[in-house]
Formats: C-alpha cells, structure tokens, sequence
C-alpha cells in the first residue's frame, strides 16, 4: 500500500484521533479550546502534511505554520506546547505505518516522514522565534511614547521572552565563537550548569570528528558564504558520552552584535528507533534463513535417531561400543533441541490467551524439572503470593519462557554445588504481576548483562545462546517486560505481566 492510499484510507482515524490527543494529552491550554475549532485546525495540517509527504509541497504546510503560529501566539501557547502538537502525527501514523506498508518501502517512507516533521517544527520554531522577536520588539516602539514606563515594560517583555525560550524541549543557545546564553534544556543536554556553560566556546562541545567541519559552516555563515543552517553532529557530555544531535542555526543581532542563535534537539531515541528497526529487518532475515535450514534438518535428525534406537536394541553392543552409540543418541538429541529453539526464535508468536493462575503454571514447569533439581540436589524455595488473581496468558508460552530460565539457573548450578533457586511472585500496583527467579550460580560479568537477551549470545560450551532471547520474545508479546539482575551471587531473572482479565 501506497503512502497516498494509506494517508486517504486512514484520514478520519488520524484526524480524529490527533483531535482526541490533542484535548486529553498535551496541555491544559489545548484542553481548554472548543472541539469544533481544534478539529478544523487538524483538518489543515493533515491536508498540508498530505501535500508536503504524497506531492513534495510544502506550500500548504509553509501557510499553515503562518495561521497557527499567530494564533497560538495570541492564545499564549508555549512553543513546546505547539512542537507536541505536530509530533502527534508521528506517533499517530508511525502504528499504521508498520502495519499497512511493506517492510522494504516502511524504512523510506518512515525517513520521509521524519524529515518532513523536522522541516515543519523547525520552520515553526523559527517562525513563532520571529514573531516573539516582532510582538517584543513592536512592543518596545510604542512604550518609546512613554518614557517613564519604558524600562520597566522592556524588561517585562525580555522576561516573557526569556521564558518562552525557558520552557521549550530544544536546547537554546546564543554564541559568538563563546556561550553567551542558554537555556535550562541546553545546559541539561550537555550535563553542566548554566555557569559552566556560559563563556565555554561552542566548538568545545562537539565530538572531535564533527568540530572541524562545524566551525567551517558556522564561519560560512557569519561570512554569507553559505546558507547552511542545520546540521547533525554528536555533542559532548560531561560524562563523556557523544549522543547524537540535530541543531538548527540563524544570525541574529543581540544587544547590538551579529550573533548566532541556534536550537539543538536530542535525537538519540530517533537514531536509536532506525538502528532497530534496521536490525528488526536483519534478524527477520536471519530468522528465515535458519527456519529453513532447521526444518530440512530436523528430518534427517529424526532418522538417524530412531535408527540409532533400533541399532542399541538389536546388535546387543557391550562396553565402549554401546557407550558410543550411546552419545551420538545424546549428541542428535541435543541437535533437536538447538533446531526446537532456532524455529521457536525464528516463527511469530501467535497466542492463545486463557484466565490461567501464574502460580499453577510455575508449580507445573517444576514439576517437569524435578528429576533434574533433584540429580544436582538443588534446593527450592517458593514465595509465591495468594494475592495474584487469574489473568489473560498463553499457558504453554509462559511455562515455556518460565523453563527456558530455570534450565539456565541449573546450567549455572551444576557447576557450584550447594544451589539454590528462589521463586518469588507478587502483584504491583494492581496492573502487574511480577515474577523473579534468583539463583545462587556463577552469574555474569557486569560487561555481559545488557547482551543476555540478544539472540545468539551464550557463555555456555554448548548453546545456541536463543533461551533468553526467546523469554525475551514471548514476555513482550503479553505486553510485559523482562530484566536480568546481578547478585552477589548468582543472578535474577524478573517477568512483569500485565493484569488483564
């Protein structure tokens, strides 16, 4: 489906529901206007973001920022305020993106959308700067009439202009090759005071690699060289982290020097969404190719298995022979078990929900595991809360993801000696249930813990390193979340499930 077809066929879903959004989420000033008058104003965005993404004209969006942005700006809206107006057509229409359009055309189209949305909030940033700049500066010629009010009224409206750039997302700032001003966000994004960042120089604030060619499009600029004025570079922290960020520059005169004023935006969630779903696309594609791999696999392994069974029966081996036989048996059964976790990693999650107890499920996936706790003389101990109510689960899911961790924790015990596995469980809040499973094993180095869930990564000898990744996998199909925990010893595995009924 076509981007055109996919923004008509679902015009009165995102208009209604940025309508919706608009009054329940953004601000107490948006909360405040008629329905009837939001709703012809989305009416026109939608309309003029249609134009901009479907024909590449931004002429409608350009007259568009102009009507609203003088609206607002008479309703004392906040720049912020309007910014998450225009960001709710994104998080609207990012769902029904992902859903409609094929996965080789969504990466496309979803770079469109996010220049376009970058196009129109910056444009507007600059436009409501303009006409803060114009209402200040207007205001300031007719108090020239009344000199004895003058400075008191000047400062009152630098003080609403303060604020107005005080209250925005975007990092603010102004310099002249040093900081002479900056907002509370810029200050924040680089992790200094105020103090610490006026007098510091701009350049001292980006990453190595992007300075040089930073300091030539700043220079171009004061020089009319070039009309460049945005840019993406990596910015420094007072940690020392480089985070991705996107800034965008203009020359303005302050207190009678030509400046340049600029408006930086983190965009590390944004470079972070396109690395997953970069790699969303490359796993699904590995996931296809090792679910065809193991299904041509897993009936030639079937075959050397029952025929291995049928030799142990009929050649009556003794001694070394027999034990040979005997470990290509296991050997094969291991195999099939790699290829079960390689599909199960591989195919979709499809589940089917039923009112279940998670209690029952827990004592169930030990009962299946009590020959093992047994030949490894693992100790258990249950915490299980009566206070947990039946919710909405995949039973065979849930007791498979609840196995997958505890053959884990006795992998980790077989080798200590003395293990311990804790089973706790527990409502939170009344929206969740939370599961944590402790054991007392060899753990993990801290280096290691945020790979645990990724696919492949193991530390055993013998292991596909998909266990996690697929608890990982069924958890957040139910809409929950799944964490791993450092012990002193050992390490904690902890499920949180909604309660839904």
């Amino acid at each position: 489906m076509e981007l055109k077809k996919l923004l008509k066929d679902n015009k009165n879903y995102i208009i209604n529901e940025w309508v919706r959004r608009l009054k329940s989420e953004i601000s107490y000033n948006y909360s405040k206007r008629p329905i009837n008058e939001l709703k012809i104003n989305v009416i026109k965005a939608f309309n003029a973001n249609y134009h901009a993404l479907v024909h590449n004209n931004i002429k409608y969006i350009n007259s568009f920022i102009e009507e609203i942005g003088k609206i607002r700006l008479q309703s004392g809206f906040s720049l912020s305020e309007v910014q998450k107006a225009f960001e709710l057509y994104r998080s609207i229409l990012l769902p029904i993106i992902y859903e409609k359009i094929d996965k080789e055309k969504t990466f496309n189209i979803i770079e469109k959308l996010n220049k376009h949305l970058s196009y129109t909030i910056h444009s507007f940033s600059d436009y409501y700067q303009t006409l803060s700049e114009n209402e200040i500066r207007n205001y300031a010629q007719k108090l020239e009439i009344k000199i004895k009010e003058r400075t008191k009224e000047l400062a009152e409206s630098e003080e609403k202009y303060r604020i107005l750039v005080e209250e925005i997302n975007d990092g603010y700032f102004i310099t002249n090759e040093k900081i002479i001003f900056a907002n509370k966000t810029f200050c924040k994004m680089h992790g200094y005071t105020l103090n610490e960042i006026l007098g510091s120089t701009y350049l001292s604030l980006i990453s190595e690699e992007s300075s040089k060619e930073i300091d030539e499009i700043l220079k171009n600029l004061l020089n009319n060289n070039s009309n460049k004025e945005s840019f993406f570079y990596l910015r420094k922290h007072k940690s020392g982290k480089l985070l991705p960020t996107e800034t965008k520059i203009k020359i303005i005169n302050y207190q009678g020097e030509k400046v340049i004023a600029g408006i930086c935006r983190d965009v590390t969630e944004r470079v972070e969404n396109e690395k997953k779903f970069r790699d969303s696309e490359r796993l699904a594609y590995i996931g296809q190719l090792t679910s065809c791999l193991a299904h041509e696999l897993k009936n030639p392994l079937s075959s050397i298995k029952m025929n291995i069974q049928i030799l142990l029966q009929k050649l009556n081996l003794e001694g070394y022979d027999k034990r040979r036989l005997e470990i290509v048996g296991d050997e094969v059964i291991r195999l099939e078990k790699i290829l079960t976790e390689i599909l199960d990693f591989a195919k979709p999650i499809n589940l089917e929900l039923s009112l279940v107890n998670i209690n029952n499920i827990i004592r169930s996936s030990l009962e299946f595991l009590d020959l093992r706790f047994k030949e490894k003389d693992i100790k258990l101990r249950l915490k299980l809360s009566n206070n947990i109510p039946k919710i909405l689960l995949d039973r065979d899911k849930i007791e498979q993801a609840i196995l997958n961790i505890l053959l884990n924790s006795i992998d980790a015990l077989s080798e200590t000696g003395k293990g311990v596995i804790n089973i706790d469980t527990r409502k939170f809040r009344n929206n969740f249930v939370i599961i944590q499973i402790k054991d007392n094993g060899h753990g993990l180095e801290e280096n290691d813990l945020p790979n645990i869930f990724e696919p492949f990564f193991t530390k055993k000898r013998k292991g596909t390193g998909l266990g996690l990744t697929n608890v990982k996998k069924i958890i957040e199909a139910h809409g929950g979340l799944v964490k791993a925990l450092l012990r002193k010893k050992g390490l904690e595995i902890q499920l949180k499930l909604p309660i839904r009924r």
